[in-house]
């Protein structure tokens, strides 16, 4: 099965979410079961009616993109759920000053598993504030980033 650069889908759509306060973070399309789902994100969070919404809108102009280049496709819209992976700058800035877990390649003294305050991002590296101690870490050390998921 032939289909458009997720990048272009992602550009087309964009076009769309902009207006309704609603960020792509990620489109993907399984070629194993003809699928194209993309994940979404707002300030105040994505619910069901949100992804409902969103996928009204752009079930119409989607089709016209025509991503799976004429073969039938199944089209989802979903949250990226609470610990996603960080992609984008924005999921960087969103996060900054919250606690993070992160999860390395190699150890770092002996650990792969850290969590620590989001306190500084670039290209190339984050900062962290592990127990008063500030710890930058090269972005191509880490294996996964995504915010801390706290169970009261």
């Amino acid at each position: 099965m032939q289909i458009k650069p997720v990048e272009e889908i992602r550009a087309f759509l964009e076009g769309i979410a902009s207006p309704m306060d609603i960020e792509i973070v990620d489109v993907e399309f399984d070629k194993r079961n003809s699928t194209l789902t993309v994940f979404i994100e707002t300030e105040q969070g994505v619910d069901l009616n949100t992804c409902e919404k969103f996928h009204n809108a752009i079930m119409d102009p989607i089709d016209e993109l025509d991503p799976s280049c004429g073969a039938p496709y199944t089209l989802n819209v979903s949250s990226p759920g609470l610990d996603r992976p960080f992609k984008t700058k924005r999921d960087f800035e969103r996060n900054l000053k919250k606690e993070v877990e992160v999860k390395l390649f190699a150890p770092l003294k002996g650990q792969k598993f850290l969590e620590g305050v989001l306190t500084a991002f670039d290209d190339n590296s984050v900062t962290l504030l592990i127990k008063n101690e500030e710890i930058k870490l090269s972005l191509n050390k880490i294996a996964k980033i995504n915010k801390a998921i706290k169970f009261d």
